[in-house]
C-alpha cells in the first residue's frame, strides 16, 4: 500500500497551489474548489542521483520514487468532520500556514497570524484525539472484566488523556513501546509525522523574514516540528519555466533549488523512507523502502521472485559510483560488494539482486 501525505491548513493559505507543485498537477485553486474538494495525486520525489545514472546508462525510462499526496479540504471551525476524516486516512501531514499578504485574498480570520493558525488547526487535532480517547475509556469502563490487554489499554489511554487535556499532542505523551503496542488498533491524529510549511510572498522572500516568524519558531521548536519556508506563488512561476530559463532564474534569485524539491525530500525523510536504486539500459529506478529494511525484503519490492529466490545483493554506494565514473572502475577498486539477506539497505545503494527460483 502506498504511503500518503495530506496537505492541511485553513482555507486560502496556498494548500492547493502547493499540491499542484508537488504533484505536477493543474487543479483549480479558486476559493470555492479549495474549500470543498479533496484532490489526490502522485508526487515524484526529486533525486539528482537519477540524473547522473541516466546520463551513465542512457535508459529508455527513468522512474523516481513517489508518494501519494492528498489536498485535504481547508479547515473551518464548526465544519471539521470532512477535514478530520481525510486527516485520519493519511500517514503524514504537511501543515501549511500563511504569512503572505494579499488584499485580494483576505485571511479567513481577518488578519495574518501564522502562529495562531498553527495552533487553531493543531488544537482541532488534539480535541479529536481527546474525544476518541474518552469514548474508548467509557466503553472499557462498561466491561465486566478489565484485565490483561484491556487493562493495559485502559492505563495507556489514561496517560493519553492526561497529555491531551494539557493540549499536548500524543507524540509528546511519553508512552512506552509497550503502551503504544496496547493502542496499536487506534488511529490517532496527533501521532502522525508533520512538517510545517510557511507560505510567504516575494517581498518576504527577498527580506529573508516575515511578520510572525518569532511566534512560528517558538511554537515549532517547542514541539520539535520541522519548518520549511517557501513562496508558493513564485514556485509556481518557476515550475512553468523551461529547464534552461529555470536554472538562470534560480541563480539570479540566489536560490540553490526550488523549495518544492526540498519539501518533497523532507516529507520522505519525515516518513522514515529511503531509496535504493536499480540501473540498466531498460530503466533507472528509485525504489521506496523504510529505513532499516533488509536486502531480502528490498528485493521483494522489485519482484516477489527476487525475494523468494534471493541469493545475494550486489551493492555499490552511489557516491562510490559517482567518484569512479563507471561500474567497471568501481569493480576494479573493490567497491562493489556482495551482501546477504540480512544486510540493512542504505539510502542511495545501487543494487543488483542475484536470485534463483526453481520452477515446479
Amino acid at each position: 500500500m502506498a504511503l500518503t501525505c495530506g496537505i492541511i491548513g485553513l482555507p486560502l493559505v496556498g494548500k492547493t497551489t502547493l499540491f499542484n507543485l508537488l504533484t505536477w498537477s493543474q487543479v483549480d485553486t479558486s476559493t470555492f474548489v479549495g474549500k470543498t474538494k479533496t484532490n489526490v495525486r502522485t508526487a515524484p520525489i526529486p533525486d539528482p542521483r537519477l540524473d547522473f545514472l541516466a546520463s551513465l546508462y542512457r535508459p529508455r525510462k527513468v522512474t523516481p520514487a513517489t508518494l501519494e499526496v492528498i489536498d485535504v479540504p481547508g479547515f473551518t471551525p464548526g465544519a471539521g468532520a470532512a477535514f478530520l476524516a481525510a486527516v485520519r486516512e493519511v500517514d503524514a501531514l504537511i501543515h501549511v500556514v500563511r504569512a503572505f499578504r494579499r488584499e485580494d485574498i483576505p485571511h479567513v480570520a481577518g488578519e495574518v497570524n501564522p502562529a495562531r493558525d498553527l495552533d487553531t488547526v493543531n488544537t482541532e487535532l488534539i480535541l479529536a484525539d481527546l474525544e476518541l480517547v474518552e469514548t474508548r475509556l467509557e466503553r472499557i469502563a462498561t466491561s465486566k472484566k478489565i484485565k490483561g490487554e484491556l487493562l493495559a489499554e485502559q492505563k495507556a489511554l489514561e496517560r493519553c488523556k492526561f497529555a491531551l487535556e494539557e493540549e499536548r499532542p500524543l507524540v509528546e505523551a511519553g508512552l512506552t513501546r509497550e503502551e503504544w503496542q496496547a493502542l496499536r488498533h487506534i488511529e490517532f491524529l496527533t501521532t502522525k509525522p508533520m512538517i510545517i510549511v510557511v507560505n510567504i510572498d516575494e517581498d518576504q522572500l527577498k527580506k529573508g523574514d516575515y511578520e510572525g516568524r518569532a511566534g512560528v519558531e517558538a511554537y515549532t521548536s517547542a514541539r520539535g516540528l520541522p519548518v520549511l519556508t517557501l513562496c508558493a506563488e513564485l514556485e509556481a512561476e518557476i515550475a512553468e519555466l523551461d529547464p534552461t530559463d529555470r536554472e538562470a532564474f534560480l541563480k539570479e534569485m540566489g536560490i540553490e533549488e526550488p523549495g518544492i524539491h526540498r519539501l518533497a525530500r523532507a516529507i520522505y525523510r519525515r516518513l522514515g523512507l529511503i531509496s535504493f536504486l536499480t540501473v540498466g539500459e531498460e530503466e533507472v529506478k528509485a525504489w521506496t523502502i523504510r529505513e532499516g529494511t533488509r536486502a531480502k525484503e528490498a528485493a521483494g519490492k522489485v519482484h516477489s521472485d527476487m525475494e523468494r529466490g534471493f541469493i545475494r545483493a550486489e551493492v555499490v554506494k552511489f557516491e562510490d559510483l559517482l567518484a569512479c565514473g563507471t561500474m567497471a572502475k568501481a569493480r576494479e577498486k573493490g567497491l562493489v560488494r556482495l551482501e546477504g539477506k540480512d544486510y540493512v539497505v542504505a539510502d542511495g545503494d545501487i543494487i543488483n539482486f542475484r536470485f534463483n527460483v526453481h520452477k515446479q
